[in-house]
């Protein structure tokens, strides 16, 4: 065929054919493009390459020599042919629907094979040979062209029925109509120039038509693309904004208005349903009818996404609203709890600063609570709290604020107060005007601490709470029910933190030193054991028991303490070989380890030399614990002596109770032994001893007539300033019977036995009253003899002034224990 078909239009078709292959490679990249691709495109880019290869074939038959080289290019077009009518099928389902092709393929490839099957056997199809430079066709080669296009025809005509084609559709249809018009013209014979070049040309609409619906299918994704992007956008933004709106109608409302913005349509609304347990459930809509999701799936997605959004934000919300309030609110009474006391209260100091105005605290304190749990149980107890929470509120109104402190105790702050006596007219009122329930028989009261905090003063909440806690501890102890932290109590309280300090300070550097005490025979005056006396060094000089004793065993401390004087005890004892005491304070006893601490101070040997000390008072904490300590500590040998008898508060009952070895008089029966009455309560004290088989130890003995009268009721352990003072050493040396019966106290002793004996037997003549001879008088407590008993004594005047120098007069306080 060279030269019968012109050169341009050769060109021209090869130039159609990169045209379709440029936009065969344009489909690619859309069909790669896509997250999920779909079978349009790739049939959209299978059918375009078909196409392109039509042409490009059809331009080369055009200038291809005659000979096998042209056969070959006309069996290749008639097969591309036949490849672009099947791909047409599948695609065009694709875009339109209708009925599955498979059939219809497996029908029109039947036919192109038997079309093939006559073309390489017969000369039915073509007739293997050229007339004028054109190629001959056989009898059904317009039979074998024409029935695939009825059929494809008809397939398209069943897949667009029903459906209304937009602008792109109707192109599309028009230009594979113009297509289909051209090859069924060229189709009949005879061959000329034209139906050759339209063999190759009829597919330049259908490829038009196809860049037509590509650019449209490229610019639906791209604004697919934005629009997801919008959409994602959206979502991101309220959920960003949820951080900072403060209610979940603000976030549904911003969430409607970018649905609005993103889909364009100003009708859409939503709705916000709380739902059990703090759940939210969301929905946006039309005004006018349900959403329709086969209309726009991703709309419809779109909405679901936001309406979650929207939910978890609005959820997450009421929880953060939840911990908020379970962080700075007491759940019970809905109250501000500790948390928010300490920040508003800063917060009300500071602007008081900057104000130079004063700051009131109330410290309120329920008592009478833990009688009600006992009795009516414990939802008793928060109703009545709760009572109290809405009693303060009512009080206090819109003045102050008002938190629970914690367990029966409440806390008032009252910004900008005038003078002091506004806050102690309110706690006066906060006390007098609650009323507990009525069914309470017990009324509970209100005790009201006050402090007042001053704008010259530390920016310290805590320090002003426990002002107004102190006070309130004060009022409860004084029975007040209102007290005021004043000068006197804040210098008080600076004292007592001064002397904790300090005795911290001496306990760590070992300034708690032991002096040792003797317990002595009344009789012999021997010394029989020791008791070991926790004394305070303190810058060179010995600072009063009663300084710091009881402020120690009040604190705590004196657990430290206890340690150390049971260590000092075990030392006495490998240093003196005597037996040693050591006093226990209550505070100690009531400790969950005091067992064990006994242990690792004392040792594991020489139990039987060890006497502990507990005062009545001590008993009266855990009695189970400190039963089950002392009878572990006497299961070893241990001697557990009662101390100070007589001044506290067991009953005579606990005597048998306890594993109890020594009883000890205190100085008080002692003292008093010089009267009759005291007398007689010293030996009532004394029978009680001997009925439950209890040694006796009188403390407190400082005059020789004491230890006499004491040695007539058969005490035979006694201790005292007269007898030894407590001291780090103890002057015993050498034979202690020896020195005891040289002992110028002994002596003394023995003289008021000898003459009293000798009175008794009628050879001393009784002493003259006044009205015969001058009479002899002496103080009660002084220590001497009358000639009488000094002569029967073999004692001179020089040795009985000599005993009154060593029986000291009664010191103002007894040594302090520890």
């Amino acid at each position: 065929m060279p030269g019968v078909i012109p050169t341009s239009l050769t060109l021209a078709q090869c130039l159609a054919a990169g045209v379709v292959l440029g936009l065969s490679a344009m489909h690619w990249g859309w069909w790669r493009g896509q997250v999920v691709r779909s079978p349009a495109a790739g049939w959209t880019l299978v059918w375009t390459l078909v196409l392109a290869g039509v042409v490009l074939v059809n331009g080369l038959v055009g200038v291809a020599p005659l000979g096998p080289w042209h056969e070959n290019l006309l069996l290749l077009r008639f097969c591309l042919q036949a490849a672009a009518v099947l791909v047409s099928l599948p695609a065009v389902h694709a875009y339109a629907g209708g009925p599955r092709p498979r059939w219809f393929v497996v029908g029109l490839g039947t036919w192109y094979a038997v079309g093939l099957g006559l073309w390489l056997g017969t000369d039915l199809v073509t007739a293997h040979r050229t007339e004028g430079g054109l190629p001959a066709y056989g009898p059904l080669s317009t039979l074998v062209d024409l029935v695939p296009l009825a059929v494809l025809a008809v397939y398209v005509a069943l897949a667009v029925r029903g459906r209304s084609l937009s602008g792109v559709g109707a192109v599309v249809t028009v230009a594979g109509a113009v297509s289909s018009s051209l090859l069924l013209a060229s189709a009949f014979p005879p061959p000329t120039v034209v139906t050759e070049v339209m063999r190759g040309t009829w597919v330049v609409p259908l490829v038009l038509g196809l860049q037509v619906l590509g650019s449209a299918r490229i610019a639906a994704v791209r604004r697919e693309v934005l629009r997801h992007t919008a959409m994602r956008d959206a979502l991101a933004a309220v959920g960003n904004a949820a951080w900072f709106v403060r209610t979940p109608e603000e976030i549904l409302e911003r969430g409607r208005d970018e649905c609005r913005r993103v889909l364009d349509d100003p009708s859409i609304e939503g709705s916000l349903r709380p739902l059990a347990k703090d759940r939210f459930v969301t929905e946006f809509f039309r005004p006018d009818g349900v959403w329709e999701p086969e209309a726009d799936p991703v709309a419809e997605a779109f909405l679901r996404d936001m309406a979650r959004v929207v939910s978890g934000a609005a959820e997450r919300q009421r929880l953060t609203v939840r911990l908020r309030d379970a962080a700075f609110t007491d759940t019970l009474t809905g109250l501000s709890n500790r948390h928010a006391l300490d920040r508003r209260l800063t917060q009300a100091m500071d602007k008081a600063a900057v104000e130079r105005t004063s700051v009131g605290v109330l410290f309120c304190d329920l008592d009478g609570l833990k009688h009600a749990n006992d009795r009516h149980g414990h939802e008793w107890g928060d109703r009545l709290l709760v009572r109290t929470a809405d009693h303060l509120r009512a009080v206090v109104g819109d003045r102050g604020m008002v938190a629970r402190h914690g367990g029966d105790e409440f806390v008032v702050v009252l910004e900008r107060l005038v003078a002091e006596s506004e806050a102690i007219a309110l706690a006066r009122r906060i006390r007098d005007e609650f009323e507990p329930m009525p069914q309470e028989v017990g009324r509970p009261t209100i005790t009201v601490g006050v402090a007042v905090w001053l704008p010259h003063e530390i920016v310290d909440p805590a320090s002003v709470i426990r002002a107004a806690d102190l006070a309130m501890l004060e009022g409860k102890r004084s029975h007040a029910g209102v007290k005021v932290f004043d000068r006197v109590m804040r210098a008080r309280v600076n004292a007592e933190a001064d002397l904790r300090s300090a005795l911290e300070a001496g306990i760590s550097d070992g300034d708690i030193v032991a002096h040792f005490q003797p317990l002595t025979d009344a009789l012999t005056l021997e010394v029989v054991g020791l008791e070991v006396l926790a004394r305070w060094r303190r810058d060179g000089r010995l600072r009063q028991p009663a300084e710091w004793l009881a402020f120690a065993e009040q604190t705590g401390l004196i657990v430290d303490v206890g340690k150390q004087m049971f260590r000092a005890a075990r030392e006495g004892l490998d240093r003196f070989e005597l037996p040693v005491a050591v006093n226990v304070a209550a505070r100690q006893l009531d400790e969950p380890d005091f067992l064990r601490h006994v242990e690792e101070a004392w040792g594991d040997d020489a139990w039987d030399r060890l006497t502990i000390e507990v005062t009545e008072s001590a008993l009266l904490y855990d009695a189970t614990h400190v039963r089950a300590s002392l009878q572990a500590l006497a299961s070893r040998g241990v001697r557990i002596a009662i101390d100070d008898f007589g001044t506290g508060y067991n009953s005579l009952s606990r005597l048998g109770e306890l594993p109890l070895h020594v009883l000890k008089i205190d100085r008080t029966f002692v003292h008093d032994v010089r009267t009759p009455e005291g007398a007689a309560v010293l030996r009532a004290i004394i029978a009680l001893a001997e009925a439950h088989g209890l040694e006796i130890v009188a403390e407190g003995v400082e005059h020789a007539d004491e230890l006499t009268a004491l040695v007539e009721m058969g005490v035979q352990t006694v201790q005292g300033h007269m007898l030894g003072r407590p001291a780090a050493e103890l002057p015993v040396r050498g034979d202690r019977a020896h020195a005891a019966a040289s002992h110028l106290i002994a002596r003394h002793l023995a003289a008021v036995h000898a003459a009293r004996a000798t009175t008794a037997r009628g050879d001393v003549p009784r002493p003259l009253g006044p009205d015969e001879h001058e009479q002899t008088d002496r103080p009660t407590g002084e220590v001497g003899l009358v000639g009488t008993e000094r002569d029967a004594a073999g004692l001179t005047e020089d040795d009985e002034a000599l005993v009154a120098a060593e029986l000291p007069a009664e010191p103002a306080s007894g040594g302090a224990e520890a």
